[in-house]
């Protein structure tokens, strides 16, 4: 729970959720820690636009370049566009589901492959974990995913590798 000032004319009001990057370790000045490695292209795909934009305004606040797409059918052309270091994928998406963009990513984008993490709160089983490991995906996370288990994963990946 935080508190937040309400500005302009609201008042002070408590909040609960996603953690800020202040409270995973960046200081006040806005620069994020050397303690997360490279800055990373990152590409947040899932059909819910709050976790999408939540998520990508975390991983800015961090210091990292994000963006976002919100279903299947739409996630090859922005990998192609924007060239991520990883992709976020949902796996329960409209369109193509994510088992079979992982798929394609991993057999058609050209140049440098893209880290692929894995998130649903479908899928949770120990064989969906092993299926997306078939599908190429690299690591896999659980939603609600903590946001520190985030950072630890991306702050094992080397930008432009």
């Amino acid at each position: 729970m935080q508190r937040c000032p309400g500005g302009a004319g609201r008042p002070q009001r408590n909040v609960r959720g996603f953690p800020t990057c202040a409270t995973l370790g960046v200081d006040d000045s806005g620069e994020p820690p050397l303690s997360f490695g490279a800055v990373l292209r990152l590409m947040i795909v899932d059909d819910n636009r709050d976790i999408v934009l939540t998520t990508i305004e975390l991983l800015r606040a961090c210091g990292h370049e994000a963006n976002g797409c919100y279903n299947g059918d739409e996630v090859f052309a922005c990998a192609r566009e924007f060239a991520p270091d990883v992709v976020i994928l949902d796996i329960g998406l409209p369109g193509k589901s994510g088992w079979e963009v992982a798929k394609q990513i991993r057999s058609r984008l050209p140049g440098k492959q893209p880290v692929l993490i894995a998130m649903s709160g479908e899928f949770t089983k120990r064989a969906d974990k092993m299926l997306a490991e078939m599908y190429g995906f690299d690591h896999y996370l659980v939603k609600p995913f903590d946001p520190k288990a985030l950072m630890a994963i991306l702050d094992t990946i080397d930008a432009g590798k």
